[in-house]
């Protein structure tokens, strides 16, 4: 089932994030944050099947004795672009509320500091998390949780950047709101928001309650409650993936506007390209035919005796001896 899905949230991202870079029209900041947030997910999901792949390349057999370093590596990878995932989205929530707060700033540095911290940040996290694993639980492939102040590492920073999208949004709310009571020419210019500030509240609505739920379960479960939380957790991860790209690419108004504009100029050059070589054919046949006739009328003007006093068009062309 979770590899289904992350096959589907992968091919889902990469056409996604292809669209927002093959067309230039769609080239912006917001659409800049998007690709990362991607990204992010994309390697989520090839982490995922590399480890599947050197884990469970048999069924009967667990791998983890025979690669205990690469498969150490590839779950700190897993780790760190869920914790990029949550940094990402973090950087959307952000976004929005400068946005609606702010007239005038600066896009570009708002996303080179974006770029630096959603990816810095997890990764100073996930060393600190594999040093501490390395000293006081290096057992396995490091799924082992038996230090539970050591897998908090790795949930407080995704617990705070939740909160912290929780606060963009209250204030996100609290703006629109004031807005609502002004006339509609003044409040036009957050129409094209709206559907950006709904698919980043969904999406931070359904991490973090996906997140909450699960963060604080206790370490050793009955077996049914296990097999219903994996089952929930593997569902809902292996598809987020999907979700962003939907919300964020295919049902993203300027997207779609962009695609059915390529499409008609596709089919009008189509439509036009295929008559201009025909006309171009039949131009080429007219010509040739009144080429082809003036080609006597020349013979017989060259033909004629000259005149005394007037000049031939070969009055210098040399007659043969």
């Amino acid at each position: 089932m979770y590899t289904a899905g992350y096959t589907f949230s992968l091919i889902s991202l990469a056409l996604a994030t292809a669209i927002l870079c093959v067309f230039r029209k769609l080239h912006c900041t917001r659409n800049y944050i998007h690709i990362q947030l991607f990204v992010s997910f994309i390697l989520r999901a090839v982490f995922i099947f590399i480890r599947d792949s050197l884990l469970f390349t048999n069924e009967e057999l667990y791998h983890c004795d025979y690669y205990p370093v690469a498969c150490k590596m590839v779950l700190m990878f897993s780790n760190y672009s869920i914790l990029a995932n949550y940094s990402w989205l973090l950087a959307e929530g952000h976004f929005l509320f400068t946005l609606v707060t702010r007239s005038f700033f600066s896009r570009r540095k708002h996303l080179a500091c974006y770029v630096t911290l959603c990816w810095g940040l997890p990764l100073a996290v996930i060393v600190t998390w594999g040093l501490a694993k390395y000293s006081y639980e290096d057992e396995g492939c490091w799924e082992s949780r038996r230090h539970e102040g050591i897998w908090w590492i790795l949930r407080v920073p995704v617990l705070l950047t939740i909160c912290m999208n929780l606060m963009f949004f209250l204030g996100i709310l609290k703006v629109l709101i004031g807005k609502l009571q002004l006339p509609d020419a003044q409040r036009s210019e957050f129409s094209q928001y709206k559907r950006l500030i709904k698919s980043t509240f969904f999406l931070v609505a359904l991490f973090g309650l996906q997140y909450m739920i699960f963060v604080f379960l206790p370490v050793t479960l009955s077996p049914p409650v296990f097999r219903i939380w994996t089952f929930a957790e593997l569902a809902l991860s292996s598809t987020q993936g999907f979700v962003v790209a939907v919300l964020y690419c295919f049902m993203n108004g300027e997207v779609q506007q962009e695609i059915q504009r390529r499409w008609r100029r596709w089919c009008l050059n189509r439509h036009f390209g295929s008559g201009s070589r025909v006309n171009d054919g039949r131009r080429r046949t007219h010509h040739g035919s009144m080429s082809h006739s003036s080609n006597p009328a020349l013979t017989q003007v060259l033909m004629l005796p000259s005149v005394p006093g007037v000049p031939t068009q070969d009055a210098e062309v040399k007659q043969p001896s």
